[in-house]
Parts: C-alpha cells; sequence; structure tokens
C-alpha cells in the first residue's frame, strides 16, 4: 500500500504520463470499489433498488427558491407518429427477449456478438418490419440528420413515457426506466422545419388558439430558431420549485433582471405553475438587452402523479428491456458571451454559487483558450447510500463556458449558432455497460449514437525507453523487441498496441526466452497510462472495457469520474457546430471518519467536472499527431521531418510532464479548500484557495512556454513538414 501511494505522489515520467498524475487516492477502499463497479455488468448491474434515501440535512441559505432538476426542452425539424416509435419500441424489446446469448458479455468476449446480433435484428423484420430506423447498413450510419428520438430509444434503452398535441405542435416525453431522472421533451411542428420556421420573416404570430399550453405554442419555435441560425437545439432548461418557490423567483428576476421576464407573470394552469425567463444577456448583464434564444423554466406543481412534467402532456405506457440503465441529470452547460454575467444573474435570483473554476492554464489547447466556471444550488444533503446519491436530483451543477480566443469549439459555437446549451450530462452506475451497448447497437441495428473517438494515447503506449525502465532490461534489447512486434503488426508507427493482441500472439512475435515480468509490461502497453495511477487493482478487463469504448477517467480526492461524450446531435449537415449528450459515472469514495469508525457522509458531484481532462485530452490529440507524423517521415526515409516531429512529440510530451505536478498540486488545493469550507474554517480556506489560484497561474506559464516553443518549431520546420 505504501509503494503505491508514494508511486502516485511521485507521478513518474510516461511517454504520455497524463495517468500519473495526480491524486492520492486511498487504494483499498476507492480502487477495490472501482474494480468491483466495472466488472459487474448486466441488469442486475444496471438496475439501482428502489431504496429510502438516507442523508443529513444542514442549515439551508435563507430567501432563495428550493430547485432541482426537471428537464431539458428540445425543439427538432420533424417528429414521426407516436405509433411509429412504439413499434420500433416493440421491436427493440423482442430484440432482447430473444437474442440474449448474443447481447450479453460473456467470460471470452466483451459486449454483443455483433455478427449474431446484426442476423438476429434483420429477422425480426419479418414479424415487426422496420419502423423509423429502416434498413440501414450499420457502415453506412452518420451523425447527421438523425431521429434524436430513435437514437435514444434504439442507443441508450430509453423510452416514451408521455405525449401532447397542439394544433400545430406534435411533442413526445422520452425518458430513462427510472421517471425521476432524466426527462427529454422533444417538440417539432406538424409541417415546418426549424430551418423553414427560422428563414421565415419574424412576425408578431399570436398565441395559438385554443386551450393549449403556451410552452408547445410554435411561436416558441419560431423564435428559438430565429435566434439560433435556424438550428435544432436545446431550448429550454427546465427546473422543479419547492412549494411557494416560484413567486420567490418571479419577484427576483421582476426586481433585478426584468428584461429576462419572457412574459409579464408565472401561468397558471391546472395543478401547475410556471415562469419562464430568457437565460442570457446578449452581453454585459443589465446593460445590454436579453438573448430571446434559450429559456430557463421554473415549474411548480402540486397534481400529484397524474401530472407528467409539464402541463399539456399526457403519460404514455412504456415497456423497458431488462439490460436498459437508469439514468439521472448531473449538469447541463451552457456556451455564453458572458460567463460572469450569467454567474451573477443566477446568484442574484437563485443563490447559486460557483463551485468549480477553470481558467485558460487549464483549459488551453494551442491557441484555443477558454473559461469555464461551474455554478450551481447548496441542497445541503450528504448521503449515506451510493444509490442515493446517484438518483439525486437535488444538486443542480451548471458549468458556463466562454471564449477567451477567436479559434476553438466555443468561439465557433458563439459564431455560428450563439448563445446556448452545449451539451447534457446525465449520470449512470454502470457507464462502459452503456456505452458498450449503445456501441453494440450502432453496429448491429445501423441506428443510435456514436461517441467522440479518443485517441489511443490518451490511455498508453509502449515505447522502448519506457519498456527498458519498466522491466530493467537493456534500452538496445527493448528496441529489439519493438521492431520485431512492429513487423507483425501488433505495434504501429505511432507507439499504440494493438488493443486485441493476445499475450499468446505477443509471446510469439518476441524472440525467445522473454521474461513473464518483461511482457506483462508489454501488455500493459495497451493502457499503461491507467496503470501508473491504478495499478493491480483493476482487472485486465477492465482497463481494455474503458479503452475500447473511448472512456475518459478522471481522479479528484477520493473520488472517481468515468465520463464520455458523444458526436453531436440534432446535426444536419457534418461540420456544423451542434450540441451533444455526456455520460458520466461517480463513484464516491467511502473513505472512514475516523471519530466513528463509520464511512463518511457521500455528497453530489464526487469526482469532479474532470479537470485534468481539459488539458490531457487535448494535448494527447497533439501527441498522437505528431506520432503519426513522424513515423511516416521515417517510413518514407525522410530523417529531417521525422527529427521535427520527434522534437514535436518530445515537446509535447515535456507541456504533460510539467504540467502534471502543477495539476497535482491544485487538485490538492480544490480538496482541502472544500474540506476547510464543510468545517467552516474561513482561513484555512483562503489559505488553499490562494494555492488553487497560484496552481492555475503556473499552470497558464507553463502553457504560455510551450505554446511559444511549438511555434519557434513550426516557423523553422523543415521542407516536406
Amino acid at each position: 500500500q505504501a509503494s503505491f501511494e508514494s508511486r502516485m505522489r511521485r507521478g513518474r515520467s510516461l511517454a504520455l504520463p497524463f495517468f500519473v498524475l495526480l491524486w492520492l487516492v486511498p487504494p483499498l477502499a476507492f480502487v477495490g470499489r472501482v474494480s468491483q463497479l466495472l466488472q459487474s455488468t448486466g441488469p442486475a448491474a444496471s438496475a439501482p433498488r428502489r431504496r429510502v434515501a438516507r442523508f443529513s440535512e444542514m442549515p439551508a441559505p435563507p430567501a432563495m427558491a428550493t430547485v432541482s432538476f426537471s428537464h431539458v426542452h428540445m425543439y427538432v425539424d420533424s417528429l414521426r407518429e407516436l405509433e411509429d416509435y412504439m413499434k420500433l419500441e416493440a421491436k427493440l424489446n423482442a430484440f432482447v427477449d430473444s437474442s440474449h446469448a448474443v447481447l450479453e458479455t460473456t467470460s471470452s468476449r466483451v459486449g454483443a456478438d455483433v455478427v449474431g446480433g446484426r442476423a438476429a435484428w434483420l429477422e425480426l423484420a419479418s414479424a415487426h418490419g422496420d419502423p423509423c430506423t429502416g434498413v440501414v447498413d450499420p457502415a453506412a450510419w452518420t451523425g447527421q440528420m438523425q431521429d434524436v428520438v430513435e437514437q435514444m430509444l434504439v442507443a441508450l434503452g430509453w423510452r416514451i413515457t408521455g405525449s401532447g398535441q397542439t394544433a400545430e405542435t406534435r411533442s413526445l416525453v422520452v425518458t430513462s426506466k427510472d421517471e425521476s431522472g432524466v426527462k427529454f421533451v422533444i417538440t417539432a411542428h406538424g409541417k415546418q422545419t426549424m430551418q423553414e420556421l427560422g428563414d421565415a420573416l419574424p412576425s408578431k404570430r399570436q398565441k395559438t388558439a385554443g386551450d393549449a399550453p403556451d410552452h408547445f405554442d410554435v411561436r416558441h419555435l419560431e423564435r428559438f430558431a430565429q435566434h439560433q441560425a435556424s438550428r435544432q437545439g436545446i431550448a429550454v432548461l427546465g427546473f422543479s420549485v419547492a412549494k411557494g418557490g416560484l413567486d420567490n423567483i418571479y419577484q427576483k428576476y421582476k426586481t433585478l433582471h426584468p428584461k429576462l421576464l419572457a412574459s409579464d407573470e408565472p401561468r397558471q394552469y391546472p395543478g401547475a405553475k410556471i415562469l419562464e425567463v430568457y437565460a442570457y444577456y446578449k452581453g454585459e448583464k443589465g446593460t445590454s438587452e436579453a438573448d430571446h434564444g434559450t429559456l430557463l423554466r421554473f415549474v411548480e406543481s402540486d397534481a400529484g402523479e397524474d401530472f407528467w412534467v409539464l402541463p399539456g402532456l399526457n403519460r404514455t405506457a412504456a415497456t423497458f428491456d431488462t439490460m436498459a440503465t437508469p439514468a439521472y441529470c448531473d449538469h447541463w452547460v451552457s456556451n455564453v458571451v458572458s460567463r460572469t454575467g450569467f454567474l451573477d444573474t443566477l446568484e442574484d435570483t437563485l443563490g447559486f454559487t460557483p463551485k468549480v473554476d477553470f481558467n485558460a492554464g487549464v483549459v488551453a489547447a494551442g491557441e484555443a483558450q477558454i473559461e469555464s466556471t461551474v455554478t450551481g444550488n447548496d441542497p445541503n444533503k450528504r448521503f449515506e447510500d451510493e444509490l442515493a446519491v446517484l438518483m439525486d436530483q437535488s444538486q443542480v451543477f451548471l458549468p458556463i463556458n466562454n471564449a477567451l480566443s477567436e479559434v476553438g469549439h466555443v468561439h465557433l459555437y458563439l459564431k455560428e449558432i450563439g448563445q446556448g446549451v452545449q451539451h447534457i450530462a446525465s449520470r449512470v452506475r454502470d457507464l462502459p455497460a452503456l456505452v458498450q451497448r449503445a456501441n453494440d447497437y450502432r453496429k448491429m441495428t445501423g441506428a443510435g449514437v456514436s461517441f467522440l473517438s479518443i485517441p489511443r494515447s490518451y490511455y498508453g503506449s509502449l515505447t522502448a525507453k519506457k519498456l527498458s525502465q519498466d522491466s530493467n532490461i537493456d534500452f538496445a534489447e527493448a528496441q529489439k523487441y519493438m521492431e520485431a512486434l512492429k513487423k507483425v503488426g501488433i505495434l504501429d508507427n505511432s507507439d499504440i498496441m494493438d488493443l486485441d493482441a493476445t499475450r499468446e500472439k505477443v509471446a510469439a512475435a518476441l524472440p525467445a526466452g522473454v521474461g513473464a515480468g518483461t511482457l506483462d509490461w508489454v501488455m500493459r502497453g495497451r493502457y499503461s497510462n491507467m496503470y501508473m495511477l491504478l495499478g493491480d487493482h483493476l482487472s485486465e478487463a477492465s482497463y481494455l472495457k474503458i479503452v475500447s469504448n473511448n472512456i475518459l477517467v478522471d481522479v479528484q480526492g477520493d473520488d472517481l469520474l468515468m465520463q464520455i461524450f458523444t458526436s453531436t446531435v440534432l446535426q444536419r449537415a457534418a461540420g456544423q457546430e451542434a450540441p451533444f449528450l455526456e455520460f458520466i459515472q461517480r463513484v464516491c469514495s467511502e473513505k472512514q471518519d475516523p471519530a466513528t469508525g463509520k464511512p463518511k457522509a457521500m455528497k453530489p458531484g464526487c469526482g469532479g467536472f474532470g479537470i485534468r481532462n481539459f488539458l490531457t485530452l487535448f494535448l494527447s490529440i497533439e501527441v498522437s499527431k505528431a506520432t503519426k507524423a513522424r513515423g511516416d517521415a521515417e517510413a518514407a526515409g525522410n530523417a529531417k521531418v521525422a527529427e521535427y516531429y520527434g522534437s514535436m512529440v518530445e515537446a509535447f510530451t515535456a507541456q504533460l510532464d510539467e504540467s502534471n505536478p502543477v495539476l497535482t498540486a491544485i487538485s490538492d488545493a480544490m480538496t482541502l479548500e472544500g474540506e476547510a469550507l464543510e468545517r467552516g474554517d474561513k482561513a484555512e480556506a483562503t489559505k488553499h484557495e490562494a494555492a488553487k489560484n497560484k496552481g492555475q497561474e503556473d499552470l497558464q506559464t507553463v502553457s504560455t512556454k510551450y505554446k511559444n516553443l511549438m511555434k519557434s518549431l513550426r516557423e523553422n520546420a523543415p521542407e516536406g513538414a
């Protein structure tokens, strides 16, 4: 144990050392739980048992309404008839019922038998037809022009649990199998796309006649389209409000931010009251006008079980397949012009306060720089049950991004679409299982979602230098091993190992007499960066499940965060900016309270928000590109170009090496600051806040240093580079 902890504290240098980092983790309690969760898959692992949440209440801040996550409202180009989607659900359920043998992970296979699953899916057409998806070759799947409802049903196992219709619009509610979790309301015009609504001249459209709720009126789709480049998008973030709280919120907006009120007063419906406000100002708060794109919606309801999400929606009976995974709201992310303005507005009206700040040193990739702050409420709950933490919807987190440079994703999003919701993050209990399912279903059905491709260099590589150090063999001998592995295609020119390479195949490729210990280190080359953090506390199968599914991993304090991002959804054409989805798994530590000997209460948001993934992901992408270019130059016999790209690899790697201890200092300071604040020790919290800020300044200095170094390298690049 001491050796494991000291190894993590040292942060040994790697060819790509992002996982060597960072946070000292109590190895037995923390990593053992990670291993247990990662190795338990299937229905029993993914469906939490309903329990009474056990938590401790702390004094609530005065004079602010209590809000929690409710729903996300999307506006889309079109929706099919409810009957069509229900036919697809029936086919998907039949697929699981009849194909367990090919869909479930076995001792010899991670994930589904895709070939057998494809055949089983096609066979179902005789009884179920091809609703929604049609007959699609999985190899021809693209992320553009997809039906987001179909994507959720197929990839995630979610189902339609509500529907509603007005004279001009149609709406559906899509949820996971636990209806207390995520709720996506999806609305479309009956005849016109969002492009057509946005292209129309702005009009003084009146509310549609009749008793239809205002929130489903077509003029809202038209308004959103005309302020969001005629795009589909996430139009409304919806919050539940405790009884009596909505009038409080209304009065605060009326007094402090009247420009943001979308209507003169809250709207009253049978059993519910609703307030809608514009989320952002066009520029700085108060001095600029409201941005008429995205809304915040507050819902106060006392209608009981008959009420479903919003007035105007009726419950729809749904059957979930046995492999479906519940999901819960975790955080909702905005790209804005004025981050501080939005933060101040949320504090003024809801009492939200900043939780985490990522400055430009943390979120810098080359010339692309942003700042990001996570704000949220303080429900003051601590849980004793990990399932209660998973299912809690009272803790609201809203990360907010703004661009500092005129390059990069956030800048392009704002320029192309405008301010809006960048992505929606949902929390699950078994992330690798969810991602495995989505990837398998896309390959079998030709429908669903894909995920961002993470370069293999993020997880690890195998170099002669690293192998000679770890296995204590001569460097020249290690080079021979590398050449032997490259000769048979197990190792590529970017020093990345074939993920499917077996121990037997690797042993056969290496010279006779290679020791078992050396062979172990070669096999770990597939996930060497993670191994440097977690060691033998995860099985090989668990490591490979993470790598094969492109899952990002972060550790903060005693907690683990796993996260993954889908490719864009609601995207019409390749290259367009569009929102996306994120799925995460938080593993809260069960550290003992020394005073009582019992596990400490767990708090929502354990594991943080991926502080090191901001930096290490972007840098690993650059390492991967440069390493490939070096390999290509070597293959072409161009020594100067190969040397040039080799220098780039060394520079990026050096930035990672130099950043690691700084990131460690930032994380340690953040953890200690939080603990001090919980104790009420303001002086100690201030000291650690200063250390955190100094770390961020140091990281900015490192970023600038290597930005200038890379500029110098590029300005002196040899011909052909």
